[in-house]
């Protein structure tokens, strides 16, 4: 199960079986202004955040595209990887 982009929809996506976990996001831009992760319920404490987060940022590393991290839950998660600070613009 990969994480994916709703454009459409201004989100990501992480499917599971019995859910979705999301990543919602607006557009300022090249950059995507992340505002709202949400995981259902049943998967709190299962890593599904952090999977959702990781996949975020490597699809927007992807697409040459920044992001401007405005959700409390991926500014913790940013600050643990270090790695994805190339990305991070604000």
């Amino acid at each position: 199960m990969d994480v994916v982009e709703k454009p459409e929809q201004d989100r990501f996506e992480l499917a599971l079986e019995g859910g979705t976990a999301v990543v919602a996001y607006r557009r300022d831009g090249d950059r995507l202004v992340l505002i709202h992760t949400e995981v259902p319920e049943q998967f709190a404490g299962q890593g599904v955040g952090s999977r959702l987060a990781k996949g975020v940022f490597e699809l927007i590393r992807a697409s040459g595209r920044k992001a401007v991290v405005r959700c409390p839950f991926l500014k913790a998660w940013v600050a643990r990887h270090g790695e994805y600070g190339d990305i991070i613009d604000g």
